[in-house]
């Protein structure tokens, strides 16, 4: 039974980090001058978030919590994320010497970040 538990508790292991880099989901769309990317994060708080724009287009999303405390009691299946370190490639470019002033949001497990579009970044056809 010890073993069947082992190998039990590593192919969870294996699941979480498999999840980990296949999640969190992503929605990005462009909304009146801004682009909008919703991420789900459930369990996490906004303390344990952060948020940069790298190399001018990718947003990195990092965060981490502690995992959940063992109860006493037969846990048939956990995946719970513990730990995102995700790079998301914008539409958008911006320069290193522009400040980019965009807001974030976290409710309800989701964190909505909000980045204006600068109308110098569209070329429109004429």
């Amino acid at each position: 039974m010890c073993m069947v538990w082992e190998i039990t508790k590593e192919l969870g292991e294996i699941s979480r980090r498999f999840y980990e880099l296949v999640n969190p989901a992503i929605d990005m769309s462009e909304e009146d001058n801004d682009l909008v990317v919703r991420v789900d994060l459930p369990g996490f708080t906004k303390n344990n978030i952060n948020l940069r724009i790298i190399e001018g287009d990718i947003l990195s999303i990092q965060a981490k919590r502690e995992p959940e405390e063992e109860h006493m009691g037969v846990a048939y299946y956990k995946n719970r994320l513990i730990r995102v370190d995700k790079k998301i490639a914008l539409p958008i470019s911006v320069k290193d010497s522009e400040k980019v002033v965009g807001t974030a949001k976290y409710a309800d497990g989701v964190l909505t970040v909000r980045i204006p579009i600068l109308k110098s970044t569209r070329i429109e056809i004429t």
